[in-house]
């Protein structure tokens, strides 16, 4: 029997190592499993963070096999291979889809009933391709989509407008990735309509400034890796408010990617889009209003990501 206060954590790199602390220091689990090739790295990020244990709630971090993961509430997969130089994406793709297998075949063999959040990249072709191979329920294997690309969008847009990042409403939805979109005709401040908070804020071009910071955010991990080389905090709290949503049964909305069936023109593939989280996964998909650009944008990023599944031949 699974349960939710039992997370397993596969593949302990710079992200999955980053995301094992920030749950651990949550207080969601009272157990969190570790899984890598490498099993003494594993040891030493389990030992690294149970060293810190008596500064938070009480939770076992150990270092485990694919046996150990049996009664996982919830399984995070963040293992992957890094591109080499020269390595078209297709065949970078290509490798993580036999390192997503094995991980699939392996983890299923043991446990069926976990909810999987995938977070290793392309995160929404490798979320199709792990609810494929796995056979679960579409809203029982998850990505992390587009949360870390909406909280980046909040934050440049809170600190352009001078207001707190949680009280910005707006998304970023389709591809983790440079076909991303950013909803600017549903967002608001609160409820102000932001074109509106816009001119209170003084923008004197605000079509200009949003667009700016829709290229940041897009570039974001760009920047990032060429300043410390990785990024890991953001998806790690990232994943910690992912979790959350399951583990309270909070039915959040969240843009996680889903696999998505009649919604906004698209079928059977995975992108990030508002989705009811809760227990079990996601619950639902919503249909939130876009403008006929937004809506067209959208789906050209379904385009390219239906291109990359039907390419590796899923």
């Amino acid at each position: 029997m699974t349960s939710m206060q039992k997370c397993g954590v596969i593949g302990v790199g710079f992200v999955g190592a980053t995301c094992a602390y920030t749950l651990a220091v949550s207080g969601l689990f009272s157990e969190l499993v570790l899984v890598d090739t490498d099993r003494r790295k594993a040891e030493g990020e389990a030992a690294d963070i149970n060293h810190g244990v008596a500064f938070a709630k009480p939770c076992a971090v150990r270092a485990g096999d694919y046996a150990d993961l049996a009664g996982c509430g919830l399984v995070i997969i963040a293992a992957g291979a890094n591109q080499k130089p020269g390595e078209t994406r297709l065949e970078l793709l290509g490798r993580n889809r036999t390192i997503l297998a094995s991980i699939i075949d392996q983890l299923i063999a043991v446990e069926r009933d976990a909810v999987l959040l995938i977070v290793s990249n392309p995160v929404d072709v490798l979320t199709c391709m792990a609810q494929r191979l796995s056979g679960l329920p579409a809203g029982r294997v998850i990505g992390s989509g587009t949360v870390l690309d909406t909280a980046r969008l909040k934050y440049l847009l809170g600190q352009r407008l001078g207001v707190d990042a949680r009280n910005v409403h707006a998304f970023i939805i389709g591809e983790h990735g440079d076909s991303e979109v950013a909803v600017w005709s549903s967002a608001n401040i609160s409820g102000a309509d932001l074109d509106d908070f816009c001119r209170i804020a003084g923008l004197d071009d605000p079509t200009a400034a949003l667009h700016r910071i829709y290229e940041h955010v897009r570039d974001a991990a760009y920047t990032i890796i060429e300043g410390k080389g990785a990024t890991y905090y953001g998806i790690g709290m990232a994943v910690r408010r992912i979790a959350e949503a399951i583990v309270r049964d909070e039915r959040s909305v969240l843009p996680v990617s889903t696999r998505i069936d009649q919604h906004y023109g698209v079928d059977g593939i995975c992108l990030g889009v508002p989705s009811i989280v809760g227990r079990g996964g996601v619950q639902a998909v919503l249909d939130i209003p876009l403008s006929a650009d937004e809506l067209s944008r959208l789906q050209r990023s379904a385009r390219m990501m239906r291109e990359q599944i039907d390419a590796l031949g899923l």
